[in-house]
């Protein structure tokens, strides 16, 4: 079984949400949770300094995993998990990164947690709410590491490494149902926002994110903490219930909130497919969503006084103002949030349909159709060294912007997120045009580190996340082997950064990557996907995928994780 250290999320900060405790037993030992919650220091601090004890491998990795009794959700299941893992890896430095950064999520991020039966969950349930159903049942919110704000696109991959156990695990399956009606919630309030202030019911106080904002539609700000539309956290929305049912079976989100979310969310693309000027009278015609920001930084906001450069109509495809890094489009059809919206759209057609909505499969289904057909129209151009790529953006006019970032959706992660095969030769192009400096402006290497990095945090910083993913849509064994060996030496804290200077690795940003940028990207599904590692002493033995004929330097898996996840835990 390979559950694969470096692909999962390693960090955040911690500061526990009021009444937490109270809504999960995670402390049986006679300690009040409450009087031990006031002693736990900010996991912010806590992260940046080492802690014992040190890894067993040469680079004697510190153990950063707070203490029992500070952490916010707990899973005896996950607790199994590394406990199985760290035990059968022979890297012992790799295993103390899995061992830091596979539970970080539930250790460090989990802000609030009910369940949907208990009195706290009901108590909420008030005349003052005019929505029927408005925060009914299972809800959670879901911190972004070091700030107390939720992302759509980021809570969905925090919690994506425990959606294949949710089905063993009643607490975890109803945390991720409680992510699913949160975010159903968010989207139905503000469909163009991408960061969210704690749920009323809660109790925990709403924070400023300190910007100038002047944004169309208006939002409420103790609801909402940014508002940067970007196609890709509505995306991530539906992958949320994609995964949960796929992994589960469970159709106890399907209720009549998530049904007007999926309603919001069609309407939303339904307005950003228009072009900027009508179709039939050349009129510009003002897009529903604007966004200026007062700050001295272009990336930070839309030019053209909040509206964005002109787009063309007929392209199928969706327009998004900002791009995962949450930094501002140039052309704003962002191809990466494209495909990852048409496969999801695809996903939940498939559920829809199986859950006997007929008619609302038809229309995601047709809207996944359209945009598919569009990247491959408009997003695939010739280039004169690579020939035909993908684009990362395009205006429907003809003009591309060729590169690639970090952030996922992007380019490199195409395969990952399901829109196409590995092998396919556009694909190919792309992957190799943006891992190198003649071809990906933000593709960086030196003396230290080399990968892909971005605006977001300029020229010489590349993000160890960049080459997770080149690990993971790679079949050459030196590549895997390079790429993961080379996060795992730049991880001297025991947890992955955001990014790293190219010329000096001590050179960082964060003490440890925050779960919104390095839970990005889904899990490995599969060992011959991402690990032919004997090298760095792991490999798939207790399930019986390595076999004799396999090098002993390149151990290589050809089996399912989720199917020894379940024979060894059901």
């Amino acid at each position: 079984m390979i559950y694969l250290a470096v692909l999962v999320a390693t960090l955040a900060a911690s500061s526990h949400a009021k009444g937490l405790f109270a809504e999960q037993d995670v402390l049986d030992n006679g300690i009040d949770p409450e009087r031990y919650k006031a002693a736990c220091p900010d996991y912010r601090h806590y992260a940046m300094m080492p802690h014992r004890p040190l890894s067993k491998g040469p680079l004697a990795l510190p153990y950063q995993r707070p203490a029992p009794n500070c952490r916010t959700f707990t899973s005896s299941l996950v607790e199994k998990v590394i406990e199985d893992m760290t035990s059968k890896m022979e890297d012992k430095d790799l295993a103390r990164i899995f061992e830091n950064a596979f539970p970080n999520t539930l250790d460090t991020t989990v802000r609030w947690h009910v369940d949907g039966r208990g009195k706290k969950a009901q108590k909420y349930r008030s005349d003052e709410i005019r929505d029927e159903g408005h925060w009914d049942g299972a809800q959670s919110f879901i911190v972004t590491g070091d700030i107390n704000a939720e992302w759509l696109r980021d809570s969905t991959s925090q919690l994506a490494q425990y959606q294949s156990l949710a089905k063993n695990d009643n607490g975890l399956k109803s945390l991720i149902l409680g992510a699913i009606n949160t975010q159903a919630e968010f989207v139905i309030e503000s469909p163009y926002c991408n960061a969210f202030q704690p749920p009323p019911p809660s109790g925990v106080s709403p924070t400023s994110n300190g910007q100038d904002d002047s944004v169309h539609p208006a939002y409420e700000p103790s609801s909402v903490f940014e508002c940067k539309y970007e196609i890709d956290s509505l995306a991530q929305f539906l992958a949320l219930g994609n995964k949960f049912y796929n992994n589960t079976g469970s159709k106890e989100f399907l209720h009549r909130r998530w049904y007007l979310a999926l309603d919001t969310l069609l309407e939303v693309l339904h307005e950003q497919a228009k072009p900027t000027f009508d179709e039939k009278t050349g009129r510009f015609d003002r897009n529903e969503y604007q966004f200026r920001r007062r700050t001295n930084l272009g990336t930070e906001t839309l030019s053209l006084g909040g509206i964005g450069h002109p787009l063309n109509g007929g392209t199928g495809l969706i327009r998004s103002a900002f791009r995962p890094s949450d930094d501002a489009t140039i052309l704003g059809f962002f191809i990466p949030g494209n495909a990852l919206m048409s496969v999801e759209l695809k996903r939940t057609a498939e559920m829809l349909k199986a859950v006997g909505k007929t008619e609302l499969a038809k229309k995601a289904q047709a809207r996944s159709e359209n945009i598919t057909k569009g990247i491959w129209e408009h997003g695939v151009v010739t280039h004169k060294k690579y020939g035909e790529v993908f684009a990362f953006e395009v205006d429907g006019y003809g003009s591309s912007i060729i590169m690639d970032d970090a952030n996922i959706p992007s380019l490199l992660a195409l395969p990952a997120m399901g829109f196409v095969d590995r092998s396919d030769k556009v694909y190919q192009n792309t992957r190799k045009m943006i891992l190198e400096r003649a071809g990906n402006p933000y593709y960086l290497d030196g003396r230290s580190f080399a990968g892909i990095g971005g605006p977001h945090v300029g020229l010489e910083h590349a993000w160890p996340m960049s080459r997770l993913v080149q690990a993971m849509t790679s079949d050459d064994d030196d590549e895997i082997i390079d790429s993961l060996d080379l996060v795992k030496r730049s991880s001297r804290l025991g947890l992955i950064h955001e990014s790293i200077h190219v010329e000096r690795m001590a050179d960082y940003t964060r003490e440890q990557s925050p779960t919104s940028e390095l839970c990005r990207f889904p899990v490995l599904t599969n060992c011959r996907e991402l690990v032919r590692m004997g090298e760095l002493g792991v490999c798939t033995d207790d399930f019986g995928y390595c076999g004799e004929e396999t090098p002993s330097a390149i151990r290589q898996g050809g089996g399912d994780i989720q199917g020894g996840i379940d024979r060894t835990y059901e």
